[in-house]
């Protein structure tokens, strides 16, 4: 059928895209890529994921070039090929030994990790149930999976409870991150775990932000909350945060890392994870085991971070479970003009708007690192102070 479109007449197919870049413009949700030129700009970096502040470590960089002077820069292949070294055998194992996991499987990016977990374990007889805050790539996975997904309220293990119960399928799988990218909340894992276990299901637990961080010696929230090595929980992590390189993981029995050798697409079909990050992540796991000291430093900070803007009035997270500390603005104008106040006061921080975040709740991201000082806690008292002044979102005024 004809939608009267004169057929000699040219066809601009990039009209749609610049009327959207236009709404997106005009509601404040415009992105924008900031090219960094080293870390030399005087800023103090509360934006980054680099929790334990590793990934400038002289140890790490020399892990990477030994593991590039060794092996090469690239693995030249995916894990099946020829993608698989000695290295990543090695990161295999001993992120499993970590975390209390009886096996593991390195992949190139936390992303993918999340996508061969949930897709390679669920199908379309299936049934998914997902919190409504997951990240996105675990968003991204319960659509590949092409299981019957619900999504569930957040941190509501009475709903997912429900939904086990009345489900026709044969088999169901939970997935939650453990430490929540935006709010920095803590899933209730135990709880979750026990419904689970209850109606024969798998819970995929994401700790990419729990890793090296939660519990005394940062082996993930999993770990603390009494799960590690349950053989119906399946870790997925990044290597990306704090442990100050690139890839990701999945842990869990032998039964889940076969199954996903044998049939995840993000996992045969890509190249393996290149040697250099695989012995920076190697290097990392060393620092951790030799300075116990750095989980409960990056905690600490969280929560002074937190005090300080609840102290300034403004809205943020009373317990900060990990390392991630939101400071509430509201309006993306106003999330984008404290995150400009913070940066002229010397502070780099995260500008979270939607659809990041739900409408109304854009704000601030600081994150903690093990490494920041009391006077970079200083500074950024007087960032915030601006940033409440500036935007009127203090609580006590």
């Amino acid at each position: 059928m004809s939608l009267g479109r004169d057929p000699l007449s040219p066809v601009d197919p990039l009209k749609r895209l610049r009327a959207a870049a236009a709404r997106r413009e005009r509601a404040g949700l415009r992105r924008r890529l900031r090219v960094r030129t080293g870390d030399h700009d005087g800023l103090i970096d509360l934006a980054s994921n680099d929790y334990l502040g590793l990934s400038r470590d002289p140890r790490l960089i020399e892990g990477a070039a030994a593991a590039a002077r060794e092996w090469g820069t690239g693995s030249t292949g995916s894990r099946l090929v020829t993608g698989t070294t000695g290295l990543h055998a090695e990161l295999d194992r001993r992120l499993a030994g970590l975390t209390g996991s009886a096996a593991g499987l390195v992949f190139s990016s936390g992303f993918l990790a999340n996508l061969g977990a949930v897709a390679g374990l669920a199908g379309p007889a299936d049934l998914v149930i997902s919190d409504q805050v997951n990240h996105a790539s675990i968003v991204d996975a319960c659509r590949l999976s092409r299981s019957r997904v619900v999504i569930v309220p957040h941190r509501d293990v009475g709903t997912v409870e429900r939904a086990l119960a009345e489900r026709d399928e044969e088999h169901a799988v939970v997935v939650t991150d453990s430490v929540f990218s935006v709010d920095g909340d803590l899933a209730p894992l135990a709880e979750l775990h026990r419904v689970v276990r209850a109606h024969g299901a798998l819970l995929v637990i994401d700790e990419a932000h729990a890793l090296g961080v939660v519990g005394e010696r940062g082996q993930g929230a999993a770990y603390a909350a009494g799960l590690a090595g349950e053989p119906d929980v399946v870790l997925t992590l990044t290597l990306s945060k704090s442990l100050g390189s690139q890839g990701g993981a999945v842990l869990g029995a032998p039964e889940v890392i076969d199954t996903l050798v044998d049939t995840g697409r993000s996992f045969i079909f890509d190249t393996g994870l290149n040697p250099p990050a695989v012995g920076a992540a190697l290097a990392a796991l060393d620092v951790l085991e030799q300075e116990l000291d750095l989980p409960g430093r990056a905690r600490d900070r969280a929560r002074r971070m937190a005090a300080i803007a609840a102290e300034i009035g403004l809205e943020t997270t009373e317990h900060p479970a990990a390392a991630v500390v939101p400071v509430i603005l509201g309006e993306p104008e106003a999330a984008v003009r404290g995150a400009e106040i913070c940066a002229e006061a010397g502070v780099r921080v995260g500008c979270f708007r939607p659809p990041s975040v739900p409408k109304g709740r854009a704000c601030l991201r600081l994150t903690a690192r093990a490494t920041v000082g009391e006077a970079d806690l200083t500074t950024l008292r007087r960032a915030l102070t601006e940033v409440a002044r500036s935007t009127g979102r203090s609580l006590h005024s």
